[in-house]
C-alpha cells in the first residue's frame, strides 16, 4: 500500500476526521505541523491503512480538520479554486516535489504525466511521476486528479476513476470552460 509510509510517519498529535462528500467519504488527517492526508474511502479498508487509523483519535474539531472540511465543502459546491490550508505531506524529496508541482496545475486544467516530469526537469522520468502521485496522500487538495495519459484518457487514480471523472467535470463545469 502506497500510503503506508505517509502513515506511519504521523506526529503523536496527529487525528483524523471523516466527511461526506459528492465522491464518497473522505478521511482527514491533521496534526499541528498540518494536513497530512485527505484519503478515499476504497483504501480504508487495506490493514495497514486501518491499522494507522486506529492509533489515531478521531477529533471532529480541531482548526485545520475543520477548515479542510469547510474548504472541501466549498471546493464540491464550486465556490472554491484554490485551497489555503497548512499542508504536511510526508514522502521523498521526489514526491514531494511531483506534489508540489501538481498543485502548480491551475483549476480545470490537465497535464500529461510527461509533462509534469517535463516540468519537474527530466521529460523521461513519466514513470516515476506516475508512482510519485500515486502516493500523494492529500488527494482532492493536492489535486492529482488534473494528470492525464498522453492520449487524453484517464488513468492511474486511487479513488478510482469514476471519482477522478467526477472532479474533473466539477472543475470543469464551475471554470464556465467548455
Amino acid at each position: 500500500m502506497k500510503i503506508k509510509s505517509t502513515l506511519q510517519l504521523l506526529p503523536e498529535d496527529a487525528t483524523y476526521d471523516r466527511m461526506n462528500s459528492p465522491v464518497g467519504e473522505l478521511l482527514i488527517v491533521a496534526s499541528s505541523k498540518g494536513l497530512h492526508a485527505v484519503l478515499w474511502d476504497v483504501i480504508l479498508d487495506h490493514p495497514i491503512v486501518a491499522e494507522a487509523i486506529r492509533l489515531l483519535k478521531q477529533v471532529k474539531n480541531t482548526v485545520i480538520i475543520s477548515e479542510a472540511k469547510k474548504q472541501l465543502i466549498e471546493y464540491f459546491a464550486g465556490k472554491r479554486k484554490i485551497f489555503d490550508l497548512p499542508l504536511s505531506p510526508q514522502g521523498t524529496p521526489f514526491q514531494i516535489q511531483a506534489w508540489q508541482q501538481l498543485s502548480a496545475i491551475p483549476y480545470a486544467e490537465t497535464i500529461s504525466y510527461g509533462e509534469q516530469a517535463k516540468r519537474l526537469g527530466d521529460k523521461n522520468k513519466s514513470r516515476a511521476v506516475g508512482m510519485a502521485n500515486g502516493c500523494n496522500p492529500i488527494s482532492i487538495i493536492i489535486p492529482c486528479h488534473r494528470v492525464i495519459g498522453s492520449n487524453g484518457k484517464l488513468v492511474g487514480f486511487a479513488g478510482g476513476l469514476d471519482k477522478k471523472s467526477y472532479l474533473l467535470n466539477l472543475e470543469k463545469t464551475n471554470s464556465g470552460r467548455t
